[in-house]
């Protein structure tokens, strides 16, 4: 398939892939997750491909979902029924991610915010660059954190520090995160592509099929309760933006300003 806003390069048995959406800050649009869940699917059937690094483009891995995006908009305004169909194809895409068994290896540069967070968090390994930063501003915008990613950071970086991470909404950057546990791996900038290999490299001389086994068992061993914890994620999305705190974040947000949240 040809993508529109991925590139994918081989390299024997690993995959580069690159969210390439540079003009808009690799900004997650409905139709890019799509490309990324169609693209987890293709991997997904393929055993050539032992690892995976998953990297942004031109010093930055992900602004978060599209705020801009008309198809997001169609899915706020779309009856409740609709609206829980509709919003299904970001946790579907992190799921995709997670269930592969190659493994994946995130190599963060610059931001990687809200749903890009998501993304990577779905991943095996995290790589960041030592002035790379991760924040999760979905409650300053009046929303929930959904895509199941409330379990998933607390798996990496337990209960305590993923309350700090997504209620505070703060810039958390590589050396905490790699302290807290969310990174395996911090570089020097510019470098987290090239660590991340090094990481494939050490998985390369390992025999695939052990390997494979291992990230399965470890992966259900970890996220057994994972649906237990996040199968509202969906309607308690859809009880925010339907909130007065939920228009007045978002347009606080366009307009770059702080909001001002009344609890309605």
């Amino acid at each position: 398939m040809n993508y529109q806003y991925l590139k994918v390069e081989e390299e024997g048995a690993l995959a580069v892939v690159r969210l390439d959406r540079p003009e808009k800050k690799n900004v997650l649009s409905t139709d890019l997750i799509e490309e990324l869940l169609v693209l987890a699917r293709e991997f997904d059937r393929r055993s050539d491909i032992t690892t995976i690094v998953l990297t942004g483009s031109n010093g930055f891995f992900s602004a978060g979902v599209d705020l801009t995006d008309p198809k997001i908009y169609e899915i706020f305004s779309a009856p409740i029924i609709a609206k829980r169909k509709m919003i299904d194809f970001g946790p579907k895409m992190c799921k995709a991610w997670e269930s592969l068994d190659q493994i994946t290896i995130g190599a963060i540069e610059g931001f990687c915010i809200g749903g890009g967070v998501s993304l990577v968090s779905s991943l095996d390994f995290r790589v960041m660059a030592e002035s790379s930063y991760i924040r999760v501003p979905e409650i300053s915008l009046g929303m929930n954190m959904s895509w199941a990613t409330l379990p998933r950071l607390v798996h990496l970086v337990g209960p305590a520090r993923a309350k700090e991470i997504v209620i505070f909404a703060e810039r958390v950057y590589a050396k905490d995160a790699y302290d807290w546990g969310f990174a395996q791996r911090l570089c020097l900038e510019g470098e987290a592509l090239n660590e991340a290999k090094k990481i494939a490299g050490k998985v390369s001389k390992m025999p695939p099929v052990p390997v494979m086994m291992t990230k399965q068992t470890i992966n259900a061993l970890t996220t057994a309760l994972d649906r237990t914890a996040s199968y509202m994620d969906t309607d308690q999305y859809i009880l925010s933006i339907m909130t007065e705190d939920f228009k007045e974040g978002v347009a606080a947000f366009l307009e770059k300003r702080d909001p001002k949240f009344k609890g309605e």
